[in-house]
């Protein structure tokens, strides 16, 4: 089993560039010191926050709620939400052994530090996401569900669209950087919810305040439990492009609400707001019967039976994910050892003419105390000014439905022969032609003009004694014209990779 990974880096005694915010550098002793005692340094982390009222459905409060950003561990819970769901239908049970591979063992902190080899229960595994939020143990999980990272980090992309999370991407189980691992503050709250209809019975172990493992007492880093009356979890997460993150669930007097905070510049801000955010907030909320219905998976999109040799990605982290372990190292590469483009993004237009909008998420404030609502003071209107992010999506109407767009009835063309040039994007590998065809349609339907270019065909590989057909896209000769296409057809919900034909 393998696990697609970052690798550490050497920590730089410099910053790179005044100007290039998102990666300044600093040693491991600095983030933490940031992480505990208010940020700082100009550190401004695109901003957005929501809170859903769980009874009646109405939104509380809302800021940048449909701004991309990237979810750092909060991507836990959907990695948990795919666990608990594999103990539900007997596939497995807390005491199932998980096996911690070579990889897994190798990811950056935070982590429980476990040998190759060695194995974990899931009940153990729940709980050392839940306090330690363990990078090793979310790998883990995803090998031993789905054979390798990669492959479950399809799953958790498609389980997000399935919940309506139509703005969701995910690319590895951990929350680790990675540009393409990409959510909205609305789309967690659909996941915050989720999590506690479907698995009533599960979702205690968010409220576990300490883990005991093997001689040691793990700490749980969410600090509002215990602390703020009626927070009963559920995740905190941090990165360096992240932000400071924090998804909560309140109940207080037949009320319930749940809460998404993105892009604190420090923990102790981060918790601040959301404090006042549930202090507002839960009092607000309807203290009735439940009108709105529980939130349920909607038919899951087909995909790829098999993704067959998606090639190992090398990233070098740019931090943590998670703020107690937060290390900061030198830049991001991408499938291929291309950058990954962590900057601000700015307005372009793409071969087909789709515009992509840059985001309207603002700094979080130095003074958490004077930004956060009060209960005499409502909710803040957002912020005016500060370091933008740029959402990478095109423009949508807010009226307009999230649910996934239904499968093309298009049938697919014949393939006529095809030339194939040095980089080819796959789709997957599916055990029917005809599906792998009509796959390669729907994605030159989906793609905004970006595969207008490109020339669609399958090609037929067995493995084992089983005959798969792979779904290509040929047409370029460079690498990074490759995955420019790739990222663009996994902004519209596909997966892909880039690879050398």
């Amino acid at each position: 089993m393998r696990c697609v990974r970052g690798t550490s880096g050497r920590a730089v005694p410099a910053l790179i560039a005044a100007a290039a915010v998102f990666t300044a550098l600093t040693s491991p002793a600095e983030a933490r010191r940031r992480s505990h005692a208010g940020g700082g340094g100009g550190y401004n982390p695109p901003y957005a926050a929501m809170v859903v009222d769980v009874k009646s459905g109405r939104v509380l409060h809302a800021v940048n709620e449909d701004a991309l950003r990237h979810p750092a561990s909060i991507t836990k819970v959907m990695t948990l939400y795919l666990l608990f769901e594999q103990i539900e239908k007997g596939r497995m049970s807390l005491d199932t052994p998980l096996e911690i591979s070579g990889n897994a063992a190798r990811q950056p902190p935070s982590k429980l530090g476990l040998r190759p080899g060695s194995t974990i229960t899931a009940e153990e595994a729940i709980k050392a996401l839940v306090t330690k939020s363990a990078n090793d143990v979310a790998c883990a999980i995803g090998e031993n569900i789905a054979g390798s990272e990669g492959a479950f980090a399809e799953m958790m992309t498609r389980k997000a669209h399935a919940l309506g999370m139509s703005r969701t991407h995910y690319a590895n189980a951990s929350g680790l950087p990675d540009s393409d691992q990409i959510t909205t503050a609305r789309d967690l709250t659909i996941l915050a919810r989720a999590i506690q209809d479907r698995f009533p019975r599960y979702y205690r172990y968010f409220q576990t305040r300490s883990f005991a493992f093997r001689g040691r007492v793990i700490g749980n880093h969410n600090r509002l439990l215990g602390r703020v009356e009626g927070v009963d979890g559920i995740k905190t997460g941090y990165t360096r492009d992240s932000g400071f993150n924090l998804m909560t669930s309140a109940r207080l007097e037949d009320r319930h609400i749940v809460a998404i905070v993105l892009g604190g510049k420090s923990g102790a801000s981060r918790d601040a707001i959301m404090q006042r955010l549930v202090q507002a907030n839960l009092p607000r909320a309807y203290a009735g019967a439940r009108s709105t219905p529980p939130v349920v998976e909607v038919a899951e999109r087909p995909r790829p039976a098999v993704v067959a040799e998606k090639p190992v990605a090398t990233r070098t982290m740019v931090a943590s994910a998670d703020e107690d372990d937060a290390i900061e190292t030198t830049a991001s590469t991408g499938r291929g050892g291309q950058p990954l483009d962590i900057s601000p993004m700015r307005q372009t237009t793409t071969p087909g003419g789709a515009k992509w909008r840059t985001g309207t998420g603002g700094a979080v404030p130095g003074n958490a105390q004077a930004y956060a609502p009060s209960p005499e003071s409502g909710f803040p209107a957002p912020p005016s000014s500060g370091a933008k992010y740029a959402a990478r999506l095109p423009s949508v109407d807010p009226g307009e439905a999230r649910a996934p767009a239904p499968r093309s009835e298009t049938p697919a063309p014949a393939q006529k022969p095809v030339t194939v040039t040095p980089w080819v994007i796959q789709l997957g590998a599916m055990d029917d032609e005809g599906k792998a065809k009509s796959m390669l349609t729907e994605a030159r339907q989906r793609s905004g003009g970006t595969l207008a270019k490109a020339a669609p065909f399958t090609e037929r590989v067995t493995h084992g004694g089983t005959t798969l057909f792979r779904a290509r896209f040929s047409g370029f000769s460079e690498a990074e014209a490759a995955q420019d296409a790739c990222r663009a057809l996994k902004r519209n919900g596909f997966t892909c990779f880039a690879t050398r034909s």
